[in-house]
C-alpha cells in the first residue's frame, strides 16, 4: 500500500491547516515544528519518541506537540506498521488566540509535547477535522463553536491553560436580541462574532453563557429555528422545498433533508399541503 498524504487549508481560518495521511512505509525522522500541531491517529499505531520518553499514539488519543519540540513518529510492527493519521496544524497566532478567548487573559503558552487519552474527545476532533476536510460550504457558527469549545476541554486537560469561569446564562434582553438577529438574518451565515458581539461578550463567554440559557449550543438552536420556520413554510405551500430551504438558510437541499429528518423523522415533502 502506498503512502497518501493531503494537506488543506482551512478558507476563513488564516493559520489552520489540515492534514490527513496514511502511512505504510514512511517515519519522520527527528525534527520540530514552527507551529502547533494536534494529531490523532484513527488505524494503527504511531510511536513517538520526545523529551526522553515514548509514547504510543492510537485510537482514542489525542497528541499536543507544541513549537520546538523535537519529537519523531513512525508505524509500531507489532500492531501493523501501517497507520492514519489526521492532524491539525495551527500557527502561534492562531493559537494564541484560542488561549486569551477561553483564559480571558493574555496568552501565557506553557506546552510541552503530551499525549491525552481521551476517546469522546478525540471523536470531536475528527469530527471537526472530516467537517472541513469534506470541503462542503462552511457553516461558521458551527465551527466557531466547536473549535472554541474542542480547545477549551483540550487545555483544561492538559492543565497548561485554566479556562475562564463563565457562570450564568444571558439576561432576557440579550437572549431576545440574539432571537431578533437570528430572526433578521436566517438566510444568511451567522457568525458566532455576530451573536457574541451583540451581547459585549468574548466568543467563548457567549457560548457558555448561551447554552446555559438555552440547553443547547448556538448552533444546534439556530438549526432547529430554520428547521421550525421551514414547517411554516412547507405547510403554507410558500415555494418549493429547495426554495424553502434556502430561505431558512440551509446551503444545500441534500443539508436541508438530512437535519429535516433527523429532527422529524420524516422528510420536507410530508410537511406539503395535499394537491
Amino acid at each position: 500500500m502506498k503512502d497518501d498524504v493531503r494537506y488543506h487549508p482551512v478558507p476563513g481560518t488564516p493559520g489552520l491547516v489540515l492534514g490527513q495521511a496514511r502511512f505504510s512505509e514512511f517515519q519522520f525522522d527527528r525534527h520540530y515544528h514552527v507551529d502547533y500541531h494536534i494529531g490523532l491517529v484513527t488505524q494503527g499505531v504511531q510511536r513517538q519518541c520526545f523529551r526522553g520518553k515514548s509514547i504510543l499514539l492510537g485510537p482514542g488519543g489525542v497528541a499536543l506537540m507544541p513549537p520546538g519540540e523535537i519529537h519523531d513518529g513512525a508505524g509500531v510492527g507489532d500492531y501493523g506498521a501501517s497507520y492514519t493519521l489526521k492532524t491539525f496544524r495551527l500557527s502561534a497566532e492562531l493559537m494564541r488566540g484560542f488561549i486569551e478567548e477561553v483564559s480571558g487573559a493574555a496568552a501565557d503558552e506553557r506546552f510541552f509535547g503530551t499525549l491525552v487519552e481521551d476517546a469522546a474527545l478525540a471523536a470531536r476532533f475528527m469530527a471537526l477535522h472530516s467537517a472541513w476536510m469534506s470541503g462542503a460550504p462552511a457553516e461558521p457558527l458551527a465551527q466557531e463553536s466547536q473549535s472554541l469549545a474542542l480547545m477549551g476541554t483540550l487545555f483544561a486537560r492538559t492543565g497548561a491553560v485554566r479556562p475562564e469561569a463563565v457562570k450564568g446564562g444571558l439576561s432576557a434582553v440579550h437572549l431576545r436580541a440574539v432571537r431578533d438577529y437570528c430572526q433578521a438574518h436566517l438566510c444568511e451565515k451567522i457568525a458566532l462574532d455576530d451573536l457574541a458581539r451583540l451581547c459585549g461578550l468574548s466568543r467563548f463567554q457567549f457560548l457558555r453563557r448561551f447554552t446555559h440559557s438555552a440547553g443547547l449550543t448556538p448552533h444546534a438552536w439556530l438549526v432547529r429555528l430554520r428547521l421550525e420556520r421551514a414547517c411554516a413554510a412547507l405547510a403554507t405551500a410558500q415555494g418549493s422545498v429547495a426554495q424553502v430551504a434556502a430561505d431558512v438558510g440551509f446551503y444545500d437541499q441534500s443539508h436541508f433533508n438530512r437535519a429535516f429528518r433527523t429532527a422529524y423523522g420524516a422528510p420536507p415533502s410530508a410537511y406539503l399541503p395535499a394537491a
